[in-house]
């Protein structure tokens, strides 16, 4: 695998580091390459710019317009292309981060936001439907993704009855609004709970479960999400009334 391991946690002494180690450790230990962006030591600039695009900041921004021309004619900022180089040289990328306030960390959202611009993540079409490529296909199709999550919250409190919920309800504008959205194939997280009060052996017990899990990549089997242009849905991008009939909701969107 190539393999772009995403981390996004101020702390490189913590559980989230002590994981990200011993994942990176035994894929190169496998045979496997490995590119890392350290986004908090890095400094990242979560903040989209105009200046990102070489945009005149006295005229109007159209993010969408100005990053797409910006990629086209190569006035990207080099910090923006040096992260979607390693995106376009990954087959697999791992999205390691503590989930604050039910979301992703500011830092990691603004890696998104300014790396992932219209014409390299999104914004295709076929040239023969001229149907939009999103939701399992894109840009980035052909990537396995795997969120490695840390939570502060029991496990008992993360699901359908849980007070915190359902751990896949809440990384779906992550997994199906980002991952699937550009083509990439998600993988069902890698959850750590009760992340605040891990004891040393508990974070023994975590890193082993993920190494075995960040190696058992290849084999793992996708989110069932259904296809925008794979027939489930109808040219106003509704579910057609025969599948899932009589439910609502996020699930109706996994075709299971």
């Amino acid at each position: 695998m190539r393999v772009l391991w995403v981390f996004a946690h101020p702390e490189p002494r913590s559980l989230n580091g002590s994981l990200r180690d011993a994942g990176v450790a035994a894929l190169r230990e496998h045979g496997h390459e490995v590119r890392e962006s350290d986004l908090y030591a890095m400094g990242w600039d979560p903040v989209v710019r105009a200046a990102d695009y070489g945009h005149d900041p006295a005229e109007r921004l159209d993010v969408g317009a100005a990053s797409e021309r910006a990629l086209r004619e190569g006035l990207l900022s080099p910090d923006v292309v040096a992260e979607q180089e390693k995106l376009a040289w990954s087959d697999t990328v791992v999205v390691q981060f503590p989930l604050w306030w039910y979301g992703l960390p500011a830092m990691l959202k603004g890696w998104f936001d300014r790396v992932f611009v219209k014409g390299f993540a999104f914004g295709l079409h076929d040239p023969v439907t001229g149907r939009a490529m999103r939701y399992g296909e894109g840009p980035l199709e052909g990537r396995r993704v795997l969120p490695v999550v840390t939570i502060g919250a029991r496990e008992s409190s993360i699901g359908p009855r849980g007070v915190n919920g359902d751990l896949e309800q809440l990384l779906f504008p992550l997994t199906h609004g980002t991952f699937w959205y550009t083509g990439m194939a998600p993988l069902p997280p890698f959850p750590v709970h009760s992340a605040d009060r891990a004891s040393a052996e508990d974070a023994e017990r975590a890193a082993k479960a993920l190494v075995d899990r960040v190696l058992s990549v290849p084999e793992a089997e996708p989110l069932p999400f259904r296809r925008q242009n794979g027939g489930d849905y109808d040219d106003d991008l509704v579910l057609r009334p025969d599948l899932a009939p009589g439910r609502t909701g996020l699930d109706v969107h996994l075709d299971r």
